[in-house]
């Protein structure tokens, strides 16, 4: 007999991500919108580059990759006061925050060293066999 399940609505991880991020990013606005631009970088680096586990996203399909990066760059334009039609390479370069692959490429990097690093019994044991 088979038991399938139907549900009404389904949430992944993306989706809690993103509406993770305009959360935080709607929080500051209200919050910290009088504030000037250097309290503001620093504000946003704290709360809105920590994108859960990023180096581990590799199996994300292009178009969920897609949405995050919208979405970061949605959100970077809201909290700084750009228009939409702003260049995001010139926000980028002015505010010198990274892009959102900088981001990605930075996590993964920062865990691949972290991993080769690591002294863990089981650790070891997964770089051994490839994980």
């Amino acid at each position: 007999m088979n038991n399938k399940c139907y549900v009404s609505q389904i949430r992944y991880l993306g989706h809690e991500i993103i509406h993770n991020m305009f959360v935080r990013t709607n929080i500051l606005i209200r919050k910290f919108s009088k504030c000037t631009v250097a309290v503001k970088i620093v504000l946003f680096k704290a709360y809105c580059l920590c994108l859960y586990d990023a180096s581990l996203w590799k199996r994300y399909n292009l178009s969920a990759l897609n949405k995050m990066r919208s979405c970061y760059n949605r959100c970077i334009k809201l909290f700084f006061g750009f228009k939409r039609r702003d260049s995001l390479t010139s926000i980028l370069i002015k505010l010198g925050l990274p892009s959102f692959d900088n981001v990605l490429a930075n996590a993964t990097s920062s865990f691949l060293r972290l991993w080769s690093l690591c002294n863990n019994h089981i650790v070891t044991y997964l770089q051994r066999i490839n994980f």
